[in-house]
Parts: C-alpha cells; sequence; structure tokens
C-alpha cells in the first residue's frame, strides 16, 4: 500500500541505510542474488533476505535476517495469522437486530429498534451468491491513492436490505421509537497510520466509503458524475470537466458542509475515474441507510432518517431485548482472501479490534496482545518484531526476515494452513499480483503477500520507495520453499525507478526459481 511515513521515522531509517549500506553486498547469497542486490539503483538502501526449504528450515539465501526493516503490508501475514488463531477459520460475524419494546397487534413497535454492530467488515456488501466474498484486482479502498479503482459488481446495502427484509418478516410492520445502531463492541478508534482518513467503527457499510465515478464526456464538456451508495445522508455537488485523453485525472473531494460531498477537477476523454470520500459518521450512516432499507422492505419509521446515531441508553439491555433479525456473514477464511489479496488496510486494523473484542477489551493495544501471545505460540523470535497496528503502517511496524520465516512454517504446519495459503496473492494472476510477472516462469507458482511504502524525495525532486514480499514458491524442481526478501528506502527518479524495484524483487525470486 501506498503510504507516507513521520519525518522523524524516516530520518532513523534512512540513517540505518547509511550506516549499513556497505554491507549490504552478499553474505549467504548466491552470485546471481548477489548481483541484483549490487545494483546502482540500491547503491544506498538496505537488503534484508531469507529463503529456506518449507519443510527442513535449511536456509538457501541470507542477506543480514535479522535486521528488522520496514515490512509494510507483509505485516499483514502476523495479523491475519493470529486472527485466523484467535476466532478461527470457519468464524461467521453474526449482526442481529432487536427490539427494546412490545410489538402490538398491528405490528407497531413501540421502542427501538436496534442494530447490534458486530465487526463485520463488509456487512453483506461483498457476498455474492456462492458464500464467497467479491474484490477485484484494485480496491477501491486504494482508489485515491492509485488514482482509479475497479468496483465490486455486489450492491454494498444488501446486508442491509436482508436485516430489513427479515424484520418486517418478524411481523413488526412500523416503529415509534428510534433507530439505532449499537457500536459498543469498541470504537471509535483511530489507526496509528497518520495518513489515514478513517476512524474504525464495528459497523462498516461500503467499506465507510463513498464511491464517487466520474463519467468524462467529450473534451472541454463537463463530465458526468454518479456515486454509491446513494442515500439521503449525503448528495453530491460535481463541477468536473474532461480533459484531452493523455491529461492526467486531478479530482478534489471535499465537503463543505453536512450533508454534502464536491466533487472539483478534471479527469481524460474517454476514461471513467473512481475516487472516494471517508464518511466523517459511519454510525449515522449506517442508521440513515438501514432506515431507507427498512421503508425499501415496508417498514415504517417514525424518526427522521437523517441525524447522528443515538446514544444506546440504558434501557438497552441485550439480554432482555428481542432478536427479530440476523445476518451471518461467510466464514472469516473468506474475509482473509479480501484482506490479504487487496492488502486492506481497514479491515486489516479491525482484525486487531476483533481479537481484543473476542477477549472482552475494546482498543489496539488490547488486541496486539493477544497477537503477541499467538507469536510466542508460533516460535516467532520476540525482539524481532515490532508490531504496532494490523496494516503495517510506515513507522509503526519492523519486522525481520528470520521472524516472517518462522511465522510461515508454522502456519504451514497447522490443519488451516490450506485456507491461510488461499488468502495470498498468486504471482501474475490476481490481487496486489496480479500485474506482476505475467511472462515469467514464476507465474502462478508463487504465492505472496507484497508491502510498500512511499512517498516525495523533496530534497531531490524524486521519491523513494520500500518494498517487501514474502510468501511460498514451488520452485522449478518441485522444491517447497518460504521467503522474505525486503528493500528498504530506495530513492527513485520516478515511477519507471519505483516499477525497477519491483522488478528487481522478480528477478529474485526468478534465480530462485531455478537454482533450487
Amino acid at each position: 500500500m501506498w503510504r507516507c511515513r513521520t519525518t522523524l521515522v524516516h530520518a532513523s531509517v534512512f540513517a540505518l541505510a547509511l550506516l549499513v549500506a556497505g554491507c549490504a553486498n552478499g553474505g549467504g547469497l548466491s552470485s546471481d542474488v548477489r548481483r541484483v542486490v549490487k545494483a546502482p539503483l540500491f547503491k544506498n538502501s538496505p537488503w534484508a533476505i531469507q529463503v529456506a526449504d518449507l519443510e527442513s528450515g535449511e536456509v538457501l539465501e541470507s542477506l543480514n535476517p535479522d535486521w528488522m526493516l520496514d515490512p509494510a503490508s507483509t505485516t499483514k501475514l502476523f495479523t491475519i495469522a493470529a486472527t485466523m488463531d484467535t476466532l478461527g477459520k470457519d468464524y461467521r460475524f453474526k449482526t442481529p437486530v432487536v427490539t427494546t419494546g412490545d410489538v402490538d397487534s398491528t405490528g407497531t413497535l413501540e421502542g427501538d429498534l436496534v442494530l447490534v454492530a458486530s465487526g463485520d467488515i463488509s456487512l453483506g456488501g461483498r457476498t455474492l451468491p456462492d458464500g464467497k466474498i467479491e474484490y477485484t484486482n484494485m480496491d477501491h479502498c486504494d482508489a485515491n491513492a492509485l488514482g482509479n479503482c475497479q468496483l465490486t459488481k455486489t450492491d454494498p446495502l444488501a446486508g442491509l436490505d436482508d436485516l430489513a427484509r427479515q424484520v418486517a418478516a418478524s411481523g413488526v410492520k412500523s416503529v415509534r421509537g428510534d433507530i439505532i445502531i449499537d457500536t459498543s463492541l469498541y470504537g471509535p478508534v483511530k489507526p496509528f497510520n497518520p495518513d489515514a482518513d478513517y476512524v474504525l467503527w464495528p459497523i462498516m457499510v461500503n467499506d465507510n466509503l463513498i464511491d464517487i465515478i466520474v463519467q468524462p464526456g467529450a473534451q472541454g464538456a463537463p463530465a458526468q458524475v454518479d456515486y454509491r451508495p446513494k442515500s439521503a445522508a449525503y448528495r453530491v455537488e460535481s463541477a468536473v470537466t474532461t480533459g484531452a485523453k493523455d491529461s492526467e485525472a486531478q479530482l478534489e473531494i471535499t465537503s463543505t458542509s453536512p450533508g454534502v460531498i464536491n466533487v472539483t477537477g478534471q479527469v481524460p476523454e474517454g476514461n471513467q475515474v473512481v475516487n472516494t470520500f471517508s464518511l466523517d459518521d459511519p454510525p449515522a450512516f449506517a442508521r440513515t441507510c438501514f432506515i431507507e432499507a427498512l421503508a425499501r422492505a415496508g417498514v415504517s419509521v417514525s424518526a427522521p432518517a437523517t441525524g447522528p446515531n443515538p446514544v444506546t441508553g440504558a434501557n438497552f439491555n441485550k439480554q432482555s431485548a428481542r432478536q427479530v433479525a440476523v445476518l451471518e456473514s461467510p466464514p472469516f477464511s473468506e474475509y482473509g482472501k479480501l484482506l490479504m489479496k487487496v492488502s486492506h488496510n481497514p479491515g486489516a486494523d479491525t482484525c486487531i479490534l476483533l481479537m481484543a473484542a473476542k477477549n472482552g477489551k475494546k482498543t489496539m493495544a488490547d488486541g496486539l496482545v493477544v497477537e503477541g501471545g499467538f507469536l510466542k505460540k508460533a516460535g516467532v523470535e520476540s525482539k524481532a518484531v515490532v508490531i504496532n497496528d494490523g496494516q503495517g503502517s510506515a513507522g509503526a511496524d519492523f519486522i525481520a526476515p528470520s521472524a516472517t520465516i518462522a511465522l510461515l512454517r508454522y502456519m504451514s504446519k497447522r490443519s488451516d494452513f490450506k485456507e491461510f495459503f488461499a488468502m495470498l496473492p498468486i504471482m501474475g494472476v490476481d490481487g496486489t499480483l496480479a500485474t506482476l510477472m505475467t511472462d515469467s516462469p514464476v507465474k502462478g507458482k508463487a504465492q505472496a503477500k507484497t508491502g510498500t511504502h512511499g512517498g516525495p524525495n523533496q530534497v531531490n525532486e524524486g521519491l523513494w520507495v520500500s518494498r517487501a514480499l514474502a510468501g511460498y514458491m514451488t520452485a522449478k524442481s518441485g522444491r517447497k520453499l518460504v521467503y522474505d526478501i525486503v528493500v528498504s528506502n530506495v530513492p527513485a527518479g520516478g515511477m519507471k525507478d519505483m516499477q525497477s524495484v519491483n522488478a528487481e524483487h522478480g528477478k529474485i525470486l526468478e534465480v530462485v526459481y531455478d537454482k533450487y
């Protein structure tokens, strides 16, 4: 994922890079791998590498394997493994709707209708008819960073519609009280990542994003702006024009007043552009969407559809409340594919809070304690990891390849390894690896979690990038391998240099594939 780090952390890691750059030229590396890490592009950048036999643990390639460099989103390997251990691969979110009063003979509820948020990351908005979770190779959670995305075909409001239909089927025809989203499970929690434009809640509708879909017209003409999901909570006002075909999209999405999203800028002729707006009050938005879903199901509500989500009062007793609906999700093994293949940052951070909630706690720190206990059980050396979130924020996490190898080998021996393995992007096929090494013999032979951080290098009018790749591979000989390849703080003159970093990672994998 593309994230900028704080100046202090960047400076400290860059200082480390300068101190050790002269050492990053060999060690236990074969000559072909050594040739890659000594390329001029990496002259001042530290590498940490370990490649091992999956079964025996025999180390095949090694360079600074105990150095804790920036793992970026490969941190999610640790997050998801710990969550699977805590919740179980078959764990299903159950989101109930309950009443706090009686329903009379006419179907009128004299009380509140409460949706009890469970932390469900998609709330039915990505569930396909076969029970799988839908994702695309360019997920909308990264639309603004990537400049575009591919939207799923599923209805973001499908889960709320399902709940509303169940409420109607239970006999409730009208609600004279209020509609409440109970968010007492945890939150609001601010992610560690200083660049995150969201706050974590146990209620997530469309990843708590509004998708802004801009369709260009002829050059110089206004562009058409649509959005989803639609509700009374927001309206969109646009002033977007169409530029030349070879121009770049330049969109600005703001909110100058409550309930209004302003979209301005320019998009190139011939290319639809999708960006997103992050909700400032997810519980209030979910409440509005649920009220509207109830109306579609034939249930009238006396309370206004818009406005703040009421605080659940002391009169709400979960034990005595009557359940009138429940949304059951696909198993966590399906969610893991979404979180790992597209590198879903809010979902990964949510996993830490779910581990906390499993133990009756509510904070990221509480969840990380649970993860720490799992890593001890997995045999991961505690001094080889620094983890402060679920997503892998720059400056929050530092992990040695030796620790990653220990985790991956441990997971390979578990009964749920099949599900864990299936969560990883496949080289040249899907997720964040879909467009990499598509013409390489490694295509389809490696499954790995990617990690990328980067940002501006103002003094040189360029960029910097850190890149990590960790996972499993079946070598040309049929041998099963495990690897973690990390390079940090690579000065890049532009996007071409950044793409070269990815290509060099690919060269290392190709060498390993052929050699072993």
